[in-house]
């Protein structure tokens, strides 16, 4: 199960498990990058 994601801004993002780990993931991405949108699977194949 991955659980953590670097962004490439440097913010590392933790999930208790992949659902959340998404979750977190597109918040920042719509608070930090406007414009820039990822699916699940897109998200959980760079994640670690």
């Amino acid at each position: 199960m991955k659980t953590r994601l670097t962004c490439p801004c440097g913010t590392v993002i933790t999930g208790a498990d992949e659902d959340e780990l998404v979750e977190l993931t597109q918040q920042h991405l719509a608070a930090e990058h406007p414009g820039m949108e990822y699916g699940r699977d897109e998200i959980l194949f760079i994640a670690t």
